[in-house]
């Protein structure tokens, strides 16, 4: 792949990114404009950081912040080229070995890019981070600029990057291919409906370690998948179609989670 990664421009403020009006949304409609194209604002000019959710990008990619996060961290990897993004992805991602080495490439960057951002987050909560916590605010407060080596000697602490799944939905909510890579948490105030939570809980979504598939995998069709019992990621409880009772469940072991 090609040219190195860019860093977007500074995020709009608030004068810059004005929220669509309900005659906007008129003329839309009146376009013909599918939301399902919405991530073509991201892939045409992302120097131009729109709506300020560009993390980086190059000539082959770009990568943003999911707008409806369905978790602490919600990241979304989009090829640009429209002979890729076209594409169902687990039938490319499945017949494509070249392109399948180098959305696993990416992914492992991007997984240990929301690692950090966990750490960033919660560390300071982490029972199991704590070695590290203590250890940085040391060496900070008597290096203020430490080297990558003397970074890289701290103590590992809590394995934040085995917090991050990355994969794709069956059947994508959004027309361009994309890949999520989020942590598993489930914990957001987007996450509003049964569909959203088994969409990255349940078979539903496959996980990029999966891939290639085989021809004719039962992957392909998932069935009535709406109609599956909820379980929770963490503890494995069945809360059935009760998505009121498994949204408060899920704050109670996002407050255990993060502590770990």
């Amino acid at each position: 792949m090609s040219s190195a990664k860019k860093k977007p421009k500074p995020e709009p403020t608030a004068e810059d990114v004005q929220p669509t009006s309900t005659l906007e949304k008129a003329r839309n409609v009146v376009k013909g404009w599918d939301p399902r194209n919405g991530l073509d604002i991201y892939i045409d000019k992302p120097e131009t950081n729109p709506e300020g959710r560009i993390v980086e990008y190059d000539d082959d990619f770009v990568v943003i912040r999911d707008k409806f996060p369905k978790a602490s961290v919600h990241l979304l990897l989009i090829p640009r080229s429209p002979e890729i993004h076209t594409q169902h992805p687990l039938h490319l991602l499945s017949t494509d070995p070249a392109f399948l080495a180098t959305i696993r490439t990416r992914v492992a960057r991007l997984k240990c890019l929301a690692a950090s951002d966990l750490r960033r987050q919660f560390g300071h909560l982490s029972a199991s981070d704590a070695p590290y916590q203590v250890a940085l605010e040391d060496l900070m407060s008597n290096t203020p600029d430490p080297t990558p080596a003397q970074l890289s000697s701290l103590p590992a602490g809590r394995d934040w990057e085995s917090e991050i799944i990355a994969g794709v939905h069956t059947h994508p909510s959004m027309n361009h291919l994309h890949i999520h890579v989020l942590s598993r948490d489930m914990h957001s105030a987007c996450l509003k409906h049964k569909k959203h939570y088994l969409s990255f809980t349940s078979s539903f979504f496959v996980g990029v370690e999966e891939f290639p598939l085989e021809e004719g995998s039962a992957r392909f069709k998932p069935g009535k998948w709406p109609n599956w019992d909820m379980r929770c990621w963490r503890c494995g409880e069945d809360y059935g179609n009760k998505f009121a009772r498994l949204k408060g469940h899920l704050e109670e072991e996002f407050e255990a989670w993060k502590r770990e």
